[in-house]
């Protein structure tokens, strides 16, 4: 009677603790998930001017940050160890502004921030390619990669052109990689792929509006036939293409 009236007590107490915890876990997501706020680049961008002195995080790499940026943005890099550190100088009870470059970084980021404290925080959705192709950024008159002419210049063929916009951090686009890789050199003989990287080449991704990646387009006779942002199979890709 004695083991099983101990026995009893142990696992009323662990029900507790299990209990406490689900709640303790469910407390925290919640209040995660109403800290922070994912809102497009019109409602961001408003919110911003109407906010006095706004708290704007930039957590791309400096290098990121150094080819343009969000007008008094500070730089503090998620992939950094002293990421949460350098918060500690920003007020955790006024709204807080975090971007990336397509928004991925700067989620992680917000949530880390609501974890902390942060009561209020606002993640752009997209990122600067949203921002620069709403022509938010501020504008730039120094080409960066590739220009407009020598675009157009890519087109002058009577075959197929494919241009796949990527970037070297972009999940989707190493995905893809290996299979538009091998199209690039099986293919010749009725289409052109040209591969652009996005960060290498800005301006042209302003002038064309191009928000997401990957971004594929397709061209015949300098027209645009085809196009389509996000991860797109093998099988999609080479049955636009014949």
């Amino acid at each position: 009677m004695f083991i099983f009236t101990a026995i009893k007590t142990i696992l009323s107490m662990k029900l507790k603790q299990l209990y406490l915890f689900v709640i303790f876990f469910i407390t925290c997501s919640c209040i995660s998930q109403t800290a922070v706020q994912t809102i497009d680049v019109t409602s961001y961008s408003k919110k911003i001017n109407e906010t006095p002195k706004a708290q704007i995080l930039d957590v791309r790499t400096p290098e990121e940050y150094a080819t343009g940026h969000i007008e008094n943005s500070d730089n503090v890099n998620w992939l950094s160890d002293s990421f949460v550190s350098r918060t500690d100088k920003y007020d955790k009870t006024k709204p807080v502004f975090v971007y990336c470059k397509s928004g991925g970084r700067s989620l992680k980021a917000s949530e880390k921030l609501a974890e902390l404290g942060f009561t209020t925080v606002y993640n752009l959705d997209g990122g600067m390619l949203k921002w620069e192709a709403a022509g938010l950024a501020k504008p730039d008159t120094k080409i960066i990669g590739i220009c407009s002419q020598e675009y157009a210049e890519l087109l002058k063929t009577n075959k197929k052109v494919l241009v796949s916009f990527y970037a070297p951090w972009c999940a989707p686009c190493k995905k893809m990689e290996p299979y538009i890789l091998k199209m690039q050199k099986d293919m010749t003989d009725k289409v052109v792929i040209v591969r652009l990287n996005a960060d290498e080449n800005k301006t042209i991704m302003q002038e064309l509006k191009i928000s997401e990646l990957p971004t594929l387009v397709l061209y015949e006779n300098k027209a645009v036939k085809w196009q389509k942002s996000g991860f797109v199979s093998e099988e999609e890709i080479v049955k636009q293409l014949n």
